[in-house]
């Protein structure tokens, strides 16, 4: 991975943890036209520590020898471990922790793009065995709050197909225009459409195309520190 990659990551993990809606918001925040922004990201122009220290500067967890050097991982240490007491197993029955950028990009009818079998932080939670749990991920931002809040951990199950939605549940999913996103879905008056809702009443409803979503997994449960 390049150090353009990473930075790639880094954006659009930063939308995802609702810093920004979206690259023009985020290039609005970091001071760079749409324009200048998109030639920075699609390397038509050098990338520099100026961008980069602007990107920490809007999460202090993320790791600039991560994005310079692509030793050790995306946030620091300390991010990582809010995840209760719980000790890394390897059994059978471990969910692995999956970081948001290992869910976006995966094609919902072809695979994933993420071998979870090599994912070496993985937990063993009694509480989810028997429920379909595929993968457990840190939730970003204060969309869902009350119900979620940034830093709780949800367990989710994949969806294989989209005809199995239910509606008015928890989802997160892999949009190709706004990345990952955790959101109640519910149906929209256009067929080829979900809406997509938060619980933070300071969100609004948004509509995306079925076309849009790459990926799509259920929120079976969660686990959450006071």
């Amino acid at each position: 991975m390049t150090e353009l990659s990473r930075v790639k990551k880094v954006c659009k993990w930063l939308i995802f943890n609702e810093v920004a809606d979206n690259d023009k918001e985020l290039s609005d925040i970091l001071g760079y036209t749409k324009s200048s922004f998109s030639q920075i990201i699609n390397g038509k122009v050098p990338l520099s520590d100026k961008f980069i220290d602007k990107l920490i500067g809007l999460d202090q967890n993320i790791n600039k020898v991560w994005i310079k050097t692509g030793e050790g991982q995306m946030l620091h240490q300390e991010e990582k471990n809010k995840v209760l007491s719980m000790t890394p197993h390897a059994s059978d029955n471990s969910l692995p922790l999956i970081p948001v950028e290992a869910f976006a990009g995966a094609a919902l009818n072809n695979g994933y793009a993420v071998d979870f079998e090599a994912i070496e932080e993985r937990y063993n939670i009694p509480l989810f065995e028997g429920k379909g749990v595929d993968f457990l991920m840190y939730v970003r931002g204060s969309s869902m709050y009350p119900k979620y809040r940034s830093g709780d951990i949800v367990a989710c199950r994949f969806v294989r197909e989209l005809l199995f939605i239910q509606w008015n549940k928890v989802y997160i999913i892999d949009s190709k225009s706004q990345g990952a996103m955790i959101k109640r879905l519910l149906p929209s008056k256009n067929p080829d459409h979900v809406i997509c809702r938060s619980d933070n009443k300071e969100y609004i409803d948004f509509e995306v195309p079925l076309s849009d979503i790459q990926n799509i997994a259920m929120v079976i449960g969660c686990i959450s520190l006071e």
